[in-house]
């Protein structure tokens, strides 16, 4: 394998990869793409505030536009607006709203005078959203909507730093600390934005940008620490890696101002926040979002982008989709006979394997099959960048083949977060990639056991990393924080194999987070202390490791049982393993566990049960001497229920 493009990326430099602050960055892209389109957005999709006050109004079901310069005019106000309600530099201001175009408007307008922005999912509890505001004794948030404004005031009470709301839509309230973006807005204009480039200005890039929360490993979830320069570095090394470098041809993606993304991650996730928003403004593109993300087939049509960032389960469902849509008789046989093609083809054309009977075929399937694919999802596909969870080779080598490429990477909140991410020169189905210039990397292997070491290909051990991108530190935790390095390397918890090429393989997780296919990170640990606490249950084990929802092994408490049964004068089995099977037993289980999805967050619920007759001990080599779980073992010896619970 060549290393021209290694070489090219570490000599390529221009205006996105120097060094500064993420206000700079955007006021730069700005000036040199204020003709440019930076954003589209849909009508009718919600009542936007800023609509008719800032910019017009886009008609229903359609796409307007905003150029850098318009965008730029809507941020000089919000900062000016968000300074007239006290904003300042180093005052922490949360963000709690879908993905849309307010929400970058407003993180660079809070970015622009020095503040730091702190992020909320919109599927958090009352209960999760006042710690998140509590945490980083944030002064201000920014709702999506009535609903989301609705939840916060619900928790207002208990959050003593926090002086104001502010809502993107339309919104009345006889409350004077609430206001909408509109009012901002207009506040700003009042106010003036003549000081904007001093205020761009003064930020530093080792002031902090963003504290953005971890899934909460060992009960309350961790502020990681993120500033202007590990998001800055993290957009250059992106930028080096996808940019427009001399060395580039025509094949694969190039992020440049040609290219339009659709973006419907959330942005309070680091991974659409650096992948699909930070790095595509530096680059001066165009974003246009999703209306839902249940809406994103139709709006890839509508927006015909050259591609989108997202996790492994849009990809599976665009497959899905795909295979649902084939059409029956002849051209179903065709269809299916276009797949095979795609997938041979895709497994061996980087290595340039392809013969020239399989050329051939490929050209044929591309005409009668690829091609009507590819226009369905616009038309205009060059590659889309998967992150957040793993995804099968065989679905990598398939929309290679259709000539839609999907380039595979690795990365955690705590490194703003690009490790490591496939080069469009010259992928690898079923690798991370290469670790991105200025990221050191290491394995620690004495952390994994010989069995694993024996299967593995190259070396293999527990991923250690060390850059500019890597996070300072979490909030108000030295020791979670100490406990997070060694010598200066992060510890990642996650088991990779490195190979003679330096591609990554993803192996384990040596941390037992849960990744979801839709990308949410679960820590199990307080979920099973959660379902292990109520008297039915005796012990549990989370599941969902790249599965869309969460499931649960249970192990019943037998006194427990028999004193209900008592209690409502039913009958029971008496043993372990009869109870597992009762009907009654299971309804029971299923109560319990829906008392404790109450408590948490849509994502955290678990939605499915195997009630097993068998308690985990030492002795059955289900536990550790120390009653841990043994959760490969466990899973190994419930295959079976695993496999039923998701039909697979």
């Amino acid at each position: 394998m060549t290393d021209d493009w290694r070489r090219a990326e570490r000599e390529y430099e221009d205006y996105a990869t120097r060094e500064g602050t993420l206000p700079e960055l955007f006021a730069d892209a700005a000036d040199r793409h204020a003709d440019g389109d930076a954003q589209w957005y849909k009508g009718g999709v919600v009542d936007r505030s800023l609509a008719g006050v800032a910019y017009d109004a886009a008609p229903d079901g359609e796409f307007a536009s905003l150029t850098y310069a318009e965008m730029q005019e809507v941020v000089k106000r919000l900062a000016a607006g968000f300074r007239e309600l006290g904003v300042e530099r180093g005052d922490r201001v949360a963000i709690h709203a879908n993905t849309r175009p307010e929400w970058a408007q407003t993180d660079f307008a809070l970015l622009s005078v020095g503040a730091t922005v702190t992020t909320v999912y919109t599927e958090s509890s009352p209960q999760r959203v006042a710690y998140l505001l509590d945490d980083p004794s944030a002064t201000g948030v920014v709702c999506g909507s009535g609903k989301l404004a609705e939840r916060v005031l619900s928790v207002a009470d208990d959050l003593d730093a926090l002086e104001f709301v502010v809502v993107m839509d339309a919104y009345g309230s006889e409350r004077d600390d609430v206001y909408t973006l509109a009012d901002v807005y207009e506040l700003g204009e009042a106010a003036g934005v003549e000081g904007y480039d001093d205020w761009v200005a003064a930020p530093e890039p080792g002031d902090l940008a963003s504290i953005i929360y971890t899934s909460g490993t060992t009960g309350k979830p961790k502020g990681v620490k993120l500033t202007h320069r590990n998001f800055r570095a993290n957009v250059a090394q992106i930028r080096k890696r996808f940019g427009p470098r001399p060395d580039k041809d025509d094949e694969g993606m190039t992020i440049d101002a040609d290219t339009r993304t659709l973006s419907f991650l959330p942005l309070a996730h680091v991974f659409e926040r650096t992948a699909g928003h930070f790095s595509m403004f530096a680059a001066g593109g165009t974003v246009a979002y999703a209306e839902s993300t249940d809406t994103v087939g139709d709006d890839l049509s509508a927006v015909s982008p050259n591609g989108a960032t997202s996790v492994p389960r849009l990809y599976e469902r665009v497959h899905s989709q795909i295979q649902e849509e084939a059409p029956d008789g002849v051209k179903g046989r065709i269809f299916e006979w276009g797949m095979d093609v795609a997938r041979e083809y895709g497994a061996v054309k980087r290595d340039g394997g392809a013969s020239a009977l399989l050329r051939a075929k490929h050209a044929v399937a591309d005409r009668l099959v690829f091609s009507q694919i590819r226009e369905e999802l616009g038309g205009n596909v060059d590659a889309f960048i998967s992150g957040g969870g793993s995804i099968p080779p065989e679905l990598t080598e398939l929309f290679d083949g259709m000539g839609m490429p999907i380039s595979q990477g690795y990365g955690l909140t705590e490194t703003s977060p690009v490790v490591a991410t496939n080069p469009p020169e010259a992928p690898k189905h079923g690798s991370l990639g290469p670790p991105v210039v200025e990221t050191d990397i290491k394995l620690d292997a004495s952390v994994v056991d010989d069995e694993t070491r024996a299967d593995a290909d190259g070396e293999v051990g527990e991923l250690l990393v060390r850059g500019p991108q890597v996070f300072e530190g979490y909030l108000d935790k030295p020791e979670a924080t100490e406990d997070a390095f060694d010598a200066g390397w992060f510890r990642t918890g996650d088991i990779v194999e490195r190979d003679s090429d330096g591609y990554l393989t993803y192996r384990d997780r040596l941390k037992q987070l849960l990744v979801l296919d839709t990308g949410k990170n679960v820590a199990p640990q307080p979920i099973e202390d959660d379902l292990v606490a109520t008297d039915l249950i005796d012990q549990a084990m989370l599941l969902g490791d790249d599965e869309k929802f969460l499931g649960a092994l249970v192990v019943p408490d037998p006194e427990t049982v028999r004193r209900r049964a008592d209690r409502e004068g039913v009958d029971v089995p008496d043993d372990l393993d009869g109870m597992a099977d009762d009907d009654r037993v299971r309804e029971w289980v299923d109560e319990t566990i829906d008392e404790v999805n109450e408590t948490k967050d849509k994502h955290e619920r678990v939605r499915g049960v195997r009630v097993v007759g068998e308690e985990w001990t030492a002795e059955n080599d289900l536990l550790t001497p120390s009653m841990k779980k043994k959760r490969r073992d466990l899973r190994e010896e419930y295959d079976d229920e695993i496999a039923a619970l998701y039909g697979s």
